[in-house]
């Protein structure tokens, strides 16, 4: 096939602007303004985490919630003002998500260095691979250069978020519309391998699974006797449990062991292994038996979660307060 000397310049043109659009996030961004910023997140983690063993699973949740709902854009850390509706009243945020302190307190710490230099959406970026490698889990280059917007949606919020309830084809349609595969829905479901969820989100799956009056026949008979210990009807459904039985705090491939012995805590998290494609499961029992495939794998999905719809160049601004925009 030949083309026209104007034509070749056009796909030459387009191919260096999709270049380009793929090279604006990089992980040597901050190296000439604020080539230290790896090192201030991780030493404030670190001493959440000396008093805070959950800390660092919240604050790889923040940054799944902030990026599936307008992108990685800091949105998730914006409180309620006269022009905001914040993301942190959705229902799947709301007496749930936690860390905004630590985030506060990172982005305190960046500014005495480097002011008005790093964005929150960044801090979030760089927050999630630190917590994840501090429980034992993957490093991985993170890529940065994201701008903080805005504006929040606590509508997508609401409904673009992955919910404890949802089967299989209805996690695929989330991540689909992401631009996350099968391979990301099944890597990134493995972040369940530390934190903790309150009896209110899987409580169905004990007393009355898919209005049926009975427990979910997917669970296990002792796993299920221990929930119902755990959260008995009529009890307290605020009652945090283990996301993980075996090493609650630890990131490692025990989320996969445990789905293989039927004892996933969410409905969101057992349907990988009854999920309709193959290929699921079978990523599923690879990573229970491969450690280090888990954690390959999930290193680079981060990675391509974290570029879901970055703002870049001179596109929203970099917050001097990670819960206002500036100038409110």
């Amino acid at each position: 096939m030949s083309f026209s000397s104007p034509l070749l310049v056009f796909w030459i043109s387009l191919v260096l602007l999709c270049q380009g659009s793929q090279a604006q996030l990089s992980s040597t961004y901050y190296d000439s303004t604020c080539s230290n910023v790896s090192a201030i997140v991780s030493n404030v983690i670190q001493q959440a985490q000396q008093s805070d063993t959950r800390i660092v699973a919240s604050l790889t949740r923040l940054f799944f919630h902030d990026c599936f709902v307008n992108g990685c854009d800091g949105s998730v850390l914006l409180d309620n003002s006269y022009s905001i509706a914040s993301e942190k009243d959705a229902l799947p945020n709301n007496n749930s998500l936690r860390g905004f302190d630590v985030v506060d307190n990172i982005k305190s710490a960046v500014e005495d260095i480097c002011p008005g230099v790093v964005s929150c959406a960044d801090i979030l970026a760089l927050a999630a691979e630190r917590s994840v490698y501090l429980a034992g889990g993957p490093s991985w280059e993170v890529l940065l250069g994201r701008r903080d917007g805005t504006t929040a949606n606590p509508v997508g919020a609401t409904n673009n978020l992955p919910s404890p309830f949802d089967d299989y084809s209805t996690l695929q349609s989330k991540f689909s519309a992401l631009g996350l595969d099968n391979t990301n829905l099944a890597t990134l479901s493995g972040a369940h391998t530390f934190g903790r969820a309150q009896c209110k989100v899987f409580f169905s799956r004990l007393y009355n699974f898919s209005g049926s009056g009975y427990s979910d026949p997917s669970l296990s008979s002792s796993y299920l006797a221990y929930l119902k210990q755990s959260c008995p009807q009529n009890g307290d459904m605020t009652v945090l449990n283990n996301l993980d039985t075996t090493t609650a705090d630890t990131f490692d491939n025990s989320y996969y062991t445990n789905l293989q012995n039927n004892e996933g805590l969410l409905q969101s998290d057992q349907t990988l292994l009854s999920a309709s494609e193959a290929s699921i499961a079978s990523t599923v029992n690879s990573y229970a038996t491969y450690q280090n495939m888990f954690f390959a794998n999930f290193a680079q999905s981060m990675i391509n979660m974290g570029n879901i719809d970055p703002l870049t160049g001179t596109d929203g601004e970099i917050r001097t307060n990670c819960r206002r925009v500036n100038g409110s």
